[in-house]
């Protein structure tokens, strides 16, 4: 059983690495207008891809509290669910007043909402202590 703990965790660590850098890295040209990303975005809305590259450096933390063992990663992981729901309930006000934005940024927030979720759920159960 601690075998699979640990295989587990490497899993979830990797996968929040690999999504925490590809965040990082979007985010990022975006933000700086790297690669000419802001052109090929279309229609950013600047407070969502903020509030993503705060997650994406989450993620990566998280990835380390996961290989550690530290019972801070659920609450890091929680703090990237707040930041994200923020950011979706603020997405939503900014759409239904008017606001420009592409219609996939809708789909890829829930999406992201889900996954962070799933993050969260998995390290809660990973890193809790046998009582």
């Amino acid at each position: 059983m601690k075998k699979i703990k640990k295989n587990l965790s490497y899993l979830i660590a990797a996968v929040l690495t690999a999504f925490g850098l590809l965040t990082l890295f979007l985010t990022t040209s975006v933000i700086l207008d790297l690669f000419g990303m802001r052109a090929r975005e279309g229609n950013y809305v600047m407070f969502v891809v903020v509030a993503n590259f705060i997650s994406g450096l989450l993620y990566v933390i998280s990835a380390y509290g996961i290989i550690q063992y530290k019972k801070w990663t659920v609450k890091f992981l929680g703090i990237s669910l707040a930041v994200l729901l923020v950011a979706f309930i603020g997405l939503i006000i900014h759409a239904n007043t008017g606001g420009i934005y592409e219609t996939e940024t809708i789909g890829a927030m829930a999406f992201r909402l889900i996954l962070t979720t799933v993050f969260v759920v998995s390290a809660y159960f990973l890193l809790k202590k046998k009582e």
